[in-house]
């Protein structure tokens, strides 16, 4: 021990930035009832790859918009487990509804 003192065990390097990106996605505004947030992994990996498959065809197309849409399955499900007020509680219910249309839709076509 060094010296006797009693230092803190520092993060590693990859730790930090995740846990300053963390520390991002819970920025909202309004502060008391937040409406609009900073996006969160989910969120993010959804329009990444739904921007990736409109440069795509084929088989990669197909494969770019299913990971777009189970990450906004995923978003959609964490506003509806463990959004911070009803309002982002009903914008996840709203957004399930509209998967399940929207693939169904896909389905049939």
């Amino acid at each position: 021990m060094n010296g006797g003192t009693n230092k803190q065990a520092r993060p590693p390097t990859v730790v930090r930035p995740w846990l300053a990106f963390k520390q991002l996605t819970t920025l909202g505004f309004p502060r008391r009832f937040p409406i609009v947030q900073f996006p969160n992994l989910p969120l993010i990996v959804a329009f990444l790859a739904g921007q990736v498959g409109g440069f795509v065809r084929g088989s990669e197309h197909s494969f770019a918009m299913s990971v777009s849409y189970l990450a906004m399955t995923i978003w959609a499900y964490e506003e509806l487990a463990d959004g911070v007020n009803w309002f982002r509680h009903l914008l996840g219910l709203a957004y399930v509804i509209i998967l399940v249309i929207r693939v169904a839709h896909a389905l049939q076509a």
